[in-house]
């Protein structure tokens, strides 16, 4: 891992002038997917943007905010990108280099490294976020925040669907060449759209996703346990890079805004 200033004392308890334990604030970046479904030639945390890296406007979306203590970005053994990055060698920022096969395995080992060099206890709250969601605004990040005082189990951003919603019809469908036919349209009043950052206690966290394994999201870990999140309105801003498309358009906002 990459240095943290004084990581002693990021990893000593925090009190208040009362004497009582405060939970820090820690953000968990995975960033050990490999890409692939773009068919870039990098993994898509490392495609440019605005004259960066997508990870690297990820993380400094974070580090705008001093109330953070800490951010964790957890990389692949063998990645020789993100430790180059200027913008990720700063004192708030540390690199764990034990990515996993999936999602899961990525975030389970970042809290796991976390916990065990007492950088992370299992009252404070972490927030995981997706590298590829760089758009992430302070506006959604306070309000997540300001939702956690009284909460007992957790909160995730998330939007709801606006578009109509079609239901495949698997028996009047053609899957071998691609030909679905809509089987009825769903009712959308109750559907949300999941994004991050994703906030839960550390220990419920990673007991969560020791004990599912084949869960794709945090929040999925803690509803398997019985948890039932609270879903906080996000922004269409903070959308996820899975194409090009969705790259150019967070180019095209970026720019606007400078």
């Amino acid at each position: 891992m990459a240095p943290i200033a004084d990581p002693l004392a990021i990893g000593r308890s925090r009190e208040d002038a009362s004497g009582i334990r405060r939970p820090r604030h820690v953000v968990l970046i995975p960033a050990g997917g490999s890409g692939t479904r773009m068919g870039t030639r990098v993994p898509k945390q490392y495609l440019e943007l605005c004259g960066r890296t997508v990870l690297e406007c990820t993380v400094a979306a974070f580090l705008a905010q001093d109330w953070f203590d800490h951010v964790s970005v957890v990389v692949q053994p063998d990645d020789d990108i993100a430790p180059r990055l200027a913008a990720l060698r700063t004192a708030r920022v540390g690199l764990i280099r034990r990515g996993g096969p999936s999602r899961r395995d990525t975030v389970l080992n970042g809290l796991t490294y976390l916990a065990q060099k007492g950088l992370l206890d299992p009252h404070d709250w972490v927030y995981v976020h997706d590298a590829a969601r760089p758009g992430i605004d302070a506006a959604s990040l306070l309000r997540l925040s300001a939702r956690l005082e009284h909460e007992t189990c957790g909160a995730l951003l998330c939007m709801p669907v606006a578009d109509t919603v079609k239901r495949v019809d698997p028996v009047a469908s053609l899957e071998a060449s691609a030909e679905y036919r809509s089987g009825g349209t769903v009712d959308r009043s109750r559907l949300w759209l999941a994004q991050t950052p994703q906030v839960f206690r550390a220990g419920a966290l990673r007991r969560a996703l020791q004990a599912h394994p084949t869960v794709t999201d945090e929040s999925g870990a803690i509803e398997a346990e019985g948890g039932r999140p609270l879903m906080v309105t996000g922004s269409r801003r903070n959308l996820k890079i899975t194409t090009i498309e969705d790259l150019m358009m967070l180019r095209l906002l970026m720019r606007a805004e400078t």
